[in-house]
């Protein structure tokens, strides 16, 4: 370094702009990045042939732990190679750990709901008293008037768990088209307009297990408790 003039230190080139400017609205690379030519840039690192990143796209059917891994076993361990989660680790976390607040604040909300089944139930077994004693005189024993209750039970929960599941891949088929429901009035705001929406198979049926789960269990109390005291 000169010290006399430092500025000389750094090496300067005039960059033409083709009188427009990307962004993509994110404020960490918004700031930090622009995109030049590869000539100007190592003119302006004064390097020769290196580079200091690649990346790579692969085909849609190709598979990226294997891809990686063949790649790290050709480059050493000198270089480091990472997919597109592992570059934002932090972010996909974050993402997943919001996902599981949801999915735990939901079900929470779905056992709080099953009481109101646990009620319907239990009217349904005073309502239906007479006709217990109709069965009973018949030669229903009761082992078999519960079961009577608890496939009501579970019909209910079952029928209510498929209806839901339905609407909510509904919505969701309707969010990726139409973007139903948008991220906000300022249209700039965000890389996409629309909240976007991935639906995956094992979250359905995480989902359909758990209502089903849940909805069981609210019934079998009614049935093997109240049933027994009410009637």
């Amino acid at each position: 370094m000169n010290m006399a003039n430092p500025n000389a230190s750094f090496n300067r080139d005039y960059l033409h702009s083709p009188g427009t400017i990307f962004v993509v609205n994110q404020q960490p690379y918004d700031s930090k990045y622009i995109l030049t030519s590869l000539g100007f840039l190592r003119r302006m690192l004064d390097y020769s042939t290196e580079v200091s990143a690649i990346e790579l796209k692969l085909k849609p059917e190709a598979n990226t732990s294997t891809v990686q891994a063949k790649i790290e076993q050709m480059l050493g361990e000198e270089f480091l190679v990472q997919d597109r989660y592992q570059q934002q680790a932090d972010v996909f976390r974050i993402m997943e750990i919001e996902k599981l607040i949801s999915y735990l604040f939901l079900t929470f909300i779905l056992a709080v709901a099953c009481f109101n089944v646990i009620g319907s139930l239990s009217m349904l077994i005073l309502d239906k008293k007479d006709d217990v004693v109709t069965l009973r005189s018949l030669g229903a024993d009761d082992k078999l008037i519960a079961r009577i209750f608890l496939f009501e039970g579970r019909l209910i929960t079952v029928s209510g768990a498929v209806t839901g599941v339905v609407l909510g891949l509904l919505l969701c088929f309707i969010q990726q088209k139409f973007g139903l429901i948008s991220l906000g009035e300022g249209t700039g705001a965000f890389v996409v307009d629309a909240y976007p929406v991935s639906v995956h198979a094992w979250d359905v049926a995480l989902i359909f297990i758990t209502v089903l789960t849940v909805g069981f269990l609210s019934v079998w109390y009614p049935v093997r408790y109240l049933s027994k005291r009410l009637l």
